[in-house]
């Protein structure tokens, strides 16, 4: 009993999503220290990703949380130079 082979076809593989590029964007400026404009380009990347199917949602993510830290500290270290400012001055 010969019977013939069965030939097997590669199924081909779906194309991945591209990355938002504006998300990538907030992720390195986030890195090298920027602290409002990754939080903006964050969420309007969030959104892209939303709308368009696109990958790339941890570097906004990331780029936001390190973002809103960065705004965090530059927040705290303003207020800390603003009461040493007033105690000297009080003090003096």
């Amino acid at each position: 009993m010969n019977q013939p082979m069965t030939q097997i076809r590669p199924v081909p593989a779906a194309a991945p999503a591209p990355v938002n590029s504006l998300a990538v964007v907030a992720f390195v400026l986030s890195l090298l220290g920027f602290s409002l404009i990754p939080v903006i380009l964050g969420h309007i990347a969030l959104g892209q990703i939303r709308r368009r199917g696109e990958s790339g949602t941890a570097f906004a993510v990331i780029g936001l949380v390190l973002g809103y830290l960065e705004l965090i500290a530059i927040i705290v270290l303003l207020v800390v130079l603003a009461g040493g400012i007033v105690y000297a001055v009080t003090t003096a």
